[in-house]
């Protein structure tokens, strides 16, 4: 997808997909993973997400990425704090405490980067993808975390056809074949923890016109 659309929306406010509450799931499913203190989080697609602070609170060290620089301004100062920045190969790094986000292209990551962190929590990221930008991103991010990493994944599945993304619909069946399915890339687990149907929820997916759609949440890690 053109980097152009998402800097458009945030340029113009168009930013219905920004959440002002932490993601529910994250509070039930998070503390299942029972990460180290101070283990690193990569939050990829982060927008302005309060589940960066959230995520904070518990001891964690956030690696947020975004293509908006606005964005990412919005965050530090609608959340009361004065980042140092500095420039790398990989965009703009924003650091305050324990949360540090990149200004650039998720695709743009190191490998030395991507092995630094233990998890990764991705609401918005997938979901924003078009098909064919989601197998590349699935081998370049999590292809390169570490063996032992663990991870949340946000997903929604609804009748594609009856409407446009973002975000896309990523059923379960694709989720699999991404993360699942044994090969030279991908030795991972995607445990579906829940399913919930959240039509009643989401008056942008009425107005278009769905007729189903559901919330799915895994749990990823590595095979043993």
């Amino acid at each position: 997808m053109d980097p152009q659309f998402w800097l458009e929306r945030w340029r113009e406010g168009r930013t219905h997909f920004h959440q002002t509450r932490i993601t529910p799931p994250l509070e039930r499913f998070w503390p299942t993973l029972r990460l180290a203190p101070g283990s690193r989080v990569l939050v990829p697609l982060c927008g302005k997400s309060l589940d960066m602070p959230w995520l904070a609170a518990r001891g964690l060290r956030v690696l947020g990425v975004e293509l908006s620089p606005l964005a990412v301004e919005q965050f530090f100062d609608e959340n009361g704090l004065t980042p140092q920045v500095r420039r790398s190969s990989m965009g703009e790094h924003y650091t305050a405490g324990d949360i540090e986000i990149i200004a650039g292209d998720i695709f743009d990551l190191d490998a030395e980067t991507l092995r630094g962190c233990a998890a990764v929590f991705d609401r918005a990221a997938l979901v924003a993808l078009p098909r064919e930008m989601r197998g590349p991103y699935v081998r370049h991010v999590y292809g390169q975390l570490p063996d032992d990493y663990q991870g949340l994944l946000i997903t929604l599945d609804y009748p594609q056809h009856e409407m446009d993304g973002p975000p896309f619909c990523v059923g379960d069946e694709e989720v699999q074949a991404l993360y699942g399915e044994p090969g030279a890339d991908a030795h991972r687990i995607a445990e579906l923890v829940y399913r919930r149907d959240t039509l009643a929820h989401e008056p942008k997916f009425q107005k278009a016109g769905v007729t189903r759609l559901e919330t799915l949440v895994y749990v990823l890690r590595r095979r043993d």
